[in-house]
């Protein structure tokens, strides 16, 4: 669960501040609504809230809403929904980040901060050069929620099954322009890159593994007609680095880059 409050609107008393974020995958409305015993378990035992303190609660097809605490008990939390602040929006820039697994703490720490990044799709492929043999999607799904809790998305990104890179290149969708971070040198500065294309139509972020992809890997990759090489500069940057570094700048060139502050001390 998200550790940060929601930024107080314009309008609202301190004591109007919600004391946490919550993601709701149910639909939201004004009225009576229930949190599984999980969620009970961080507000009342975490956070130490108490019956009438307020709490948001969002997804991004009912928006965001003030939810005052009724009560707790076995089986969870009770709230009536009340107010909302803030209606559904654009997910801003349609960008997957697919990248080959990598240790476990520093696959965490990726998956975290690309939720952060505004990624809407996370997606391990395994290639010849992948050290790691098994993923754990719910692990990985639970560390997106709490990341788009504090960074006040109103989306997850959803976790997709680990493929094979041949099988991801065979089923993957020709209108989806892949940035290969190439890091042989073989491809264009991915900012110069990026200021001639048009970011509003959909992407995707490619990471290799420890080592980089194999030579034939590169090949098929190069192949594609959907596939662009880019370069991410001179040094030697590891894959979760790689991947954020990429995330960063296609978000600076993207069409929602300067919708809102989005840099906040949490």
């Amino acid at each position: 669960m998200g550790k940060s409050a929601r930024k107080l609107a314009p309008n609202a008393s301190a004591a109007q501040r919600p004391a946490a974020r919550i993601y709701r995958a149910a639909t939201l409305a004004a009225g009576e609504t229930a949190l599984d015993a999980a969620a009970a378990h961080y507000l009342r035992d975490v956070l130490r809230l108490v019956p009438g303190q307020i709490v948001a609660l969002f997804n991004a097809q009912d928006g965001e809403y003030a939810a005052r605490i009724s009560s707790f008990d076995k089986k969870g939390a009770h709230l009536v929904v009340e107010e909302r602040l803030r209606a559904p929006e654009a997910d801003g820039a349609d960008i997957w980040l697919v990248f080959a697994p990598i240790k476990r703490a520093h696959l965490e720490y990726q998956v975290q901060k690309a939720t952060e990044l505004g990624a809407r799709l996370l997606w391990p492929v395994y290639t010849q050069r992948t050290n790691v043999e098994r993923v754990n999607e719910a692990r990985l799904l639970a560390i997106a929620t709490e990341a788009a809790e504090q960074s006040e998305r109103l989306s997850v990104p959803a976790i997709r099954p680990p493929a094979d890179l041949a099988a991801a290149l065979a089923q993957w969708p020709s209108d989806r322009q892949i940035l290969l971070c190439d890091e042989t040198g073989g491809g264009q500065a991915l900012g110069k890159f990026l200021a001639g294309q048009d970011l509003a139509k959909p992407w995707a972020i490619l990471i290799g593994p420890e080592g980089g992809f194999a030579p034939d890997e590169l090949a098929l990759l190069r192949g594609k007609s959907f596939v662009r090489p880019v370069d991410l500069g001179p040094r030697v940057l590891r894959a979760d680095t790689a991947a954020l570094a990429a995330l960063a700048v296609f978000q600076a060139f993207a069409p929602d880059a300067d919708r809102r502050p989005n840099f906040q001390a949490i």
